[in-house]
Formats: structure tokens, C-alpha cells, sequence
């Protein structure tokens, strides 16, 4: 099996990394599209180290970009057979680099957008042991019928998604954000008014704020 690799930022305190975000970029894009956020938060959360790992296969819809698994059309079944198949890139990313820098996953948290937030859900739920939490911007739930049936874990959850999203429409995070209560899995749904499929400053402030506290971290002054 391939190894992921991509980008990686800070930790912009200088130290040893205390707390660690993997972030998942979406359908076309590489770990480049995502790990520009990290200069935003990093400076919030000073001893974490961000990683965005570019996706395992080339894109079917752009050379330039990488697609967690192909996908021509919003199917639930392709979608749910796609995460499936490329969950075990991820948890050997997970692994290795927790196990890089000594961290278990109480110090870890997954942030996805669109097909990463796909894959974020998918993994994070069926992790033995707990994620400190995961970020979902833009993204949809895949497979909600076999989620009972495997879930493993319950790590708080935040969704973020634009209300003009035209590629992947905001009642997809609002029907993920009920299949996950109904699994107990608590969840905060943030929609942004007027943002399309993106991640705005609101999202972003959102999401800082539901780091810092999911990694005790005190917000800074």
C-alpha cells in the first residue's frame, strides 16, 4: 500500500508538537489546498503540528490533483464503497504519524473539506480509541445505514458548510449531523449564510474555537 505524504506546518511555538491535526482536502486538490490553513490556526494553538497528506490516486477529474476514490456523480453507493476503500490510507497516516511524534488520539484530531470530510467521518467514528475531535467543512456522511453497526467511537464532532454550496448541498451536513446524534456522537452544525463550497472566516473561527477546546487549549487573549 502506498504511503501518504504532503505538507506539514509548525508547531509555530518551536518546541516538540504536544497535539497533532491531519487535515484531509477534498476531490481535485492536494495537501497543498488545506495546509494553508494551518498559518491561520497555528498561532492560536502554538504546540500543534498540522499534516496534509495528499490524497493515494491521481484525480479522474484533474491531472494536477488527487481524489481519495473516483466519483463522477453525488452516488451514496459509490461514495460509501469509495471511503471503504481508501479508510486504510488514512489510518496507516494516522498511526505513523502519531507514533512519530509520540501522540496517541487524545492529541489528535481529523479536519476534513468536501471528500476529506467524507473520510474524516468514515475513519474518526471507527477508530478503536477516540479522536480529541473532527472538523467537517463542506463534506457529507457516507454510508449513515452501516454506521450503527460499526461505529467504534464517539469523538466530538463540528460541521461547517455554505448554504450556497452548489456541488455538495448544505442539507448533506444537516442530515449527517442527525445520523450522527442518533449515534450518539455530539455534533455542532455551523451554516454559513451566502458561502458556497468553501471555507470562510466564520468557519475558520468556528473551527479554532472547537480546537482549542477539544485539545484544552486556552483561547489566547
Amino acid at each position: 500500500m502506498t504511503k501518504l505524504d504532503g505538507p506539514s506546518h509548525g508547531p509555530h511555538g518551536g518546541g516538540a508538537p504536544g497535539h497533532l491535526a491531519i487535515l484531509l482536502h477534498g476531490y481535485g486538490a492536494d495537501g497543498n489546498d488545506l495546509i494553508g490553513l494551518a498559518p491561520v490556526l497555528a498561532p492560536l494553538m502554538p504546540d500543534v503540528v498540522f499534516h496534509a497528506p495528499n490524497a493515494p490516486y491521481p484525480c479522474e477529474g484533474n491531472p494536477m490533483g488527487y481524489q481519495w476514490f473516483g466519483i463522477s456523480r453525488l452516488d451514496p453507493q459509490v461514495a460509501a464503497a469509495g471511503v471503504r476503500s481508501a479508510a486504510p490510507f488514512v489510518e496507516a497516516f494516522l498511526d505513523d504519524t502519531m507514533a512519530r511524534y509520540g501522540l496517541d488520539e487524545s492529541k489528535t484530531v481529523l479536519v476534513g473539506f468536501s471528500q476529506g470530510t467524507m473520510m474524516a467521518l468514515h475513519v474518526g467514528l471507527r477508530r478503536v480509541r477516540p479522536l480529541a475531535g473532527i472538523v467537517g467543512f463542506s463534506g457529507m456522511l457516507a454510508g449513515p445505514d452501516t454506521l450503527a453497526a460499526e461505529i467504534r467511537s464517539r469523538p466530538p464532532v463540528l460541521l461547517a458548510h455554505g448554504d450556497s454550496d452548489e456541488m455538495l448541498p448544505a442539507v448533506l451536513t444537516q442530515r449527517a449531523a442527525a445520523a450522527l446524534q442518533d449515534n450518539g456522537v455530539k455534533v455542532g452544525v455551523h451554516i454559513a449564510p451566502g458561502v458556497g463550497h468553501g471555507i470562510d472566516q466564520t468557519g475558520l473561527s468556528h473551527a479554532a474555537r472547537f480546537l482549542l477546546d477539544v485539545f484544552g487549549l486556552e483561547v489566547p487573549r
